[in-house]
Order: C-alpha cells, then sequence, then structure tokens
C-alpha cells in the first residue's frame, strides 16, 4: 500500500459516517466546480490534514430533523452558482482504507433532491436574472410548485431581500398568497428570522393575522406564548388590555394561559372588564379559573362597578360570579373606607341602575365596614337609599370610625327631611335621640360641632349634634318628626333651650308632653311587633288600605 493510501488512512480511520458524508458531500461539490485542470492536485496535498465540515451543513441532521422545515434536507442546502443547471447526483468517492457503509450510503442519499433552475436562481439572489424574467413577464414567478410555493415564497424563505423587492413590486397581489400549508411569503421568512424580508413584506401589505394550517401565525412561530414581560403581563394580557381580539382569539386557539397574572395579581380577565373590552371578556369568562380570580383578592365585578362597566356587570353576573365577593384585606386597605363589595363601588358612584342589578341577584347590602346605606344618605339620593333599604340596608347602621347614641344615618343628613322621613318611615330607631346622660341637669359647656372626617372620642349626643349651628334653622322640625316616631319621652335641657330659642317651635315642647294619642301608641306597638325588617311587608295583612296607609305614616291619611 503506497504512503500517501497510509495517510488517507490515518486521517479519515478516526471519522463516524455522519462526518465522513460530509466530507463526501464537499469533495463531490468542489469537483463540480472545479476549473479546468485543477484535476491535477496530487490527492496528498488534499489529505494533509482532515477538513472541516462546510458551513453549509450547519442544518439538522437527517436522523433528526426539524419537523418544521420544509424538505429533508432543508432548501438551503445546496449553494448554486450564478445559471448553473442542477447539480447531478453527488459521485460516490471511493475509499480504499474506508469503503462507505451501508449506514453512510443510506445518509448520504438523503441529501439528493432536485433544485429547480427558479429556485437555483433565488437561492444565490441573482437579482439581474430574476429582473430578465419579470421582464418577460415569466408565468414561472406565480405559478405554484406541487406544495403551492412561489418564487416569493422561495425569495422569504432564503432570506434574499433584493428578489422579495422585486417580486413585490412585479406582483403585488402575491404578498399574501398562501402555499398549500396556508402559509404566506411572511411566516416563511419570520420562522427563518429574515427581519429585512419581514419588515418589507409587513410596509407592503403582507397581513400578519393570516394563520397556517398549525393555526399559527407570524407572531407566535417557534416563539413563547406565555413569555411575560417585567411587570408580569404575557401577550395575552397585552391583548386584552389593547382591545385586539383577534389576536386575543388566536392567543386563545393556541391554549395560552389564561390565568398567568401580572405582579400586580391581576388576571387577563380583569382588565378586559378594567377596559371595558366585552367582547373579549365574553371570551375569557369560560376559560378563566374561578380559584385563580379568588387568589388575586379582586373580583372581576368589582372593576365593572367601580368602573361603572354595567353592561359587562351584567354578562359576570349572568356567567355565576359572585355578587358579594370581597376584596381581599390588602386590596381593602388600599380605600380610606375599607370598601370590599362591588356593590359599595356602585352605590359610591352613584351608579342605580347597577346597584339594582347587583342587588336583584342577591348582593347582601350589610357586608361592607361603612354600611352603603350611609353613603346613599350623605349624597342625598332618596333612590337609592329606598332600593338600598327595600332590599334589606340595615337602617340603623352606625359609623365605626365615629359612633353616636343614635343611628347614623339621622346624623350624616338630618337636615334633609324627606330623607329623614324616609329613613323613620323604614324602621330607624328615634328613641335613641332623647336618651341623654344629663337629662334636665346642665350640659358640658363645650360646643360639640360634629365632624363627620375625624374620629369622634366618645359617643355623639343627638341633643349635642341638632344643636349645632349647621342645623340651627332646621332644629325644631327634626325634633317634631322625631317625636311622632317614640311614645313616652323626656326633652333634655339643651333640646328645651333650643326650642325656647325660636318662638314658632313653642308648640313642640307641647308635643312632647304626656299624654300622647292613642292613636300615635297603637301605630307605634304594631310597627315594634312587626319588626324592622318586615315593615315592608305591612301591605301582605288582611286590614284595610286606610289602615295600612297610616301605619305607613302617609301624612295624607289619618285615623282621627
Amino acid at each position: 500500500m503506497a504512503v500517501s493510501d497510509l495517510e488517507d488512512y490515518d486521517v479519515y480511520s478516526h471519522l463516524s459516517d455522519e462526518e465522513l458524508l460530509q466530507i463526501a458531500v464537499e469533495r463531490s461539490l468542489a469537483d463540480i466546480h472545479r476549473p479546468p485542470g485543477s484535476d491535477q492536485i496530487t490527492s496528498s496535498s488534499s489529505s494533509a490534514s482532515a477538513p472541516a465540515a462546510p458551513a453549509v451543513l450547519a442544518t439538522p441532521t437527517q436522523t433528526n430533523p426539524n419537523p418544521r422545515q420544509r424538505h429533508d434536507p432543508p432548501r438551503n442546502l445546496y449553494y448554486v452558482p450564478h445559471l448553473q443547471p442542477p447539480p447531478s447526483d453527488p459521485p460516490e468517492v471511493p475509499n480504499c482504507a474506508n469503503p462507505p457503509t451501508a449506514l453512510s450510503q443510506f445518509l448520504y442519499k438523503g441529501f439528493k433532491r432536485e433544485v429547480s433552475p427558479l429556485q437555483a436562481l433565488i437561492m444565490n439572489g441573482d437579482a439581474e436574472a430574476l429582473m430578465d424574467l419579470v421582464r418577460c413577464r415569466s408565468s414561472s414567478l406565480t405559478d405554484p410548485d406541487d406544495e403551492g410555493w412561489m418564487a416569493l415564497h422561495e425569495a422569504a424563505f432564503y432570506g434574499q431581500i433584493q428578489c422579495v423587492r422585486i417580486l413585490v413590486r412585479a406582483h403585488p397581489d402575491s404578498v399574501n398568497k398562501c402555499n398549500l400549508k396556508n402559509q404566506t411569503a411572511l411566516p416563511l421568512a419570520a420562522e427563518r428570522g429574515n427581519v429585512s424580508c419581514v419588515d418589507f413584506l409587513l410596509k407592503h401589505g403582507a397581513d400578519p393575522n393570516i394563520a397556517n394550517k398549525d393555526q399559527e401565525t407570524p407572531l407566535f412561530t417557534g416563539a413563547d406564548i406565555n413569555g411575560q414581560a417585567g411587570d408580569g403581563a404575557s401577550p395575552l394580557y397585552e391583548a386584552c388590555k389593547n382591545g385586539h381580539v383577534s389576536a386575543v382569539e388566536a392567543l386563545l386557539s393556541l391554549r395560552a394561559d389564561t390565568n398567568r397574572s401580572t405582579k400586580s395579581g391581576l388576571l387577563p380577565l380583569h382588565v378586559a372588564v378594567q377596559n371595558n373590552h366585552i367582547r373579549i371578556v365574553s371570551l375569557l369568562i369560560p376559560v378563566t379559573s374561578s380559584v385563580r380570580v379568588r387568589r388575586s383578592g379582586i373580583s372581576p365585578l368589582h372593576i365593572a362597578a367601580e368602573r361603572d362597566r354595567d353592561d359587562i356587570m351584567e354578562l359576570l353576573i349572568k356567567s355565576g360570579f359572585n355578587v358579594n365577593a370581597k376584596l381581599s384585606e390588602e386590596r381593602s386597605m388600599m380605600y380610606k373606607d375599607r370598601r370590599s363589595t362591588p356593590l359599595y363601588f356602585s352605590i359610591y358612584n352613584g351608579n342605580l341602575e347597577a346597584a339594582e342589578m347587583l342587588l336583584e341577584a342577591g348582593a347582601d347590602p350589610n357586608l361592607d365596614i361603612f354600611n352603603p346605606l350611609l353613603i346613599a344618605v350623605r349624597l342625598g339620593r332618596m333612590d337609592m337609599t329606598m332600593l338600598l333599604l327595600k332590599y334589606g340596608a340595615d337602617v340603623n347602621a352606625q359609623i365605626s370610625t365615629q359612633p353616636s347614641s343614635f343611628p347614623s344615618a339621622l346624623l350624616l343628613n338630618m337636615e334633609c327631611l324627606p330623607m329623614l322621613k324616609l329613613l323613620l318611615d323604614h324602621g330607624c330607631d328615634a328613641r335613641p335621640c332623647f336618651d341623654c346622660p344629663y337629662g334636665h341637669k346642665p350640659h358640658p359647656s363645650e360646643d360639640m360641632q360634629v365632624n363627620r372626617h375625624e374620629p369622634a372620642r366618645r359617643q355623639i349626643q343627638f341633643c349635642e349634634a341638632v344643636s349645632s349651628t349647621s342645623f340651627y334653622r332646621v332644629t325644631g322640625p327634626i325634633i317634631s318628626m322625631l317625636l311622632d316616631y317614640v311614645s313616652h319621652v323626656r326633652l333634655c335641657s339643651r333640646l328645651l333651650e333650643v326650642l325656647d330659642s325660636h318662638s314658632g317651635w313653642a308648640p313642640i315642647k307641647l308635643k312632647a308632653l304626656p299624654p300622647h294619642p292613642l292613636m300615635q301608641l297603637c301605630r307605634l306597638k304594631i310597627r315594634r311587633l312587626v319588626g324592622v325588617r318586615r315593615l315592608k311587608l305591612l301591605h301582605t295583612l288582611p286590614l284595610p288600605a286606610r289602615l295600612i296607609r297610616f301605619l305607613h305614616y302617609d301624612i295624607q291619611y289619618s285615623l282621627t
């Protein structure tokens, strides 16, 4: 055996079948493109060292092909010179020291494929030759092959930006034409990372929302569908936030995680409600976990109520969201009034329709620390106050931060006589207003000024509140109305002093003196036996209508 043969053996004996295959392909390509006379190079010079694997083979191996590629091998396996015919099957490379095995022959045959002249032209980026075909109006530029690929698909796939420009300008209607896998040129360029081609196609009418047969759009090709930004926002969250319905539909079809929250704990459903995207809300409701909603510490109903999203609120209620869901302790503490229910938000906003919707669905008006009824009274909303009383709001609720010896609702707006009467008609207890610890004794000299914003050091007494300057003009009528809802009471020295300050209020002092009319005492006794929560059911009793009106303090009707 010649020395050169031994050297050749020494060089290649340690190589695997795959490495030998790479060397064989490189040599065959070199033989095809070698200029005349170059075959005189001696074998010893070519075998002095083992050649490195050619760059064109930096692709998935045949034993583990990438399933996303159009062909095995990929389209760019061969680099074909300008205007050269497609390469014939590479000749076998005999090697006496290491003859081809069955495995190497099998792998080697896997690389054989046909490349059309048009493919070769585009793969080489021969813009001049492509322009010639455009000038000749060659049908080959728009005729699809057996896989539905046209020239533009090839150019985008191989990242040949000049070819892409020529083809799009020559055939602008081809930019959104699909192959048999429903792929346009845009996803082919995107999945290969051909940024310049992607940019050009988008600027020239490529539709980024066309999905392939796997329902993937260019945005989602070899991408993390549940990737999160620094604030925890996922692609689905951002799509929901900005109202991109088609993007949300596409993400949901690809099973994007609808229960992945931001760092603030909000889910995509929360932000869709927040930004009033009702169509997106309807898409998210069936695929959002109720457990994850509870863990977030805030219901979508809270957001709908806070933002006055009445249509979305109706949708959420019909979908079964809990109308009595409460904010978590942490979220409730974000508000000075420590609100916790959706109903409170609606009352605070003065949204009567939303409040009625929640109450009809079973919302409890007595769950918040600060009763929503007190908000309605303070706002002077007779309609809202009446609605809350109809659904059982506690008319005798107290303000925990500013306790009083009488119902807090009276303190908040008793200067409004119609509101005062409404509260009393629905069972507000007037008796404590006349329970004064000082009686006929002199009261403390300090003038008690009612402050609705700062906590009081002790319980506020009615006589102190009603005698303050803010109620001065209506003190008499207030006392007179309250006397109609109590039996035997005694006016304290402070109340007598106030009534004596106005000549027209003398009859009110007489009204407080015994004996009280029997009809008034009977009315009070019946109402007390019925109970506050059942006063609204008085009309169901088998009594004459006139008597029912009398029991309701209808001033137009009297039994006397």
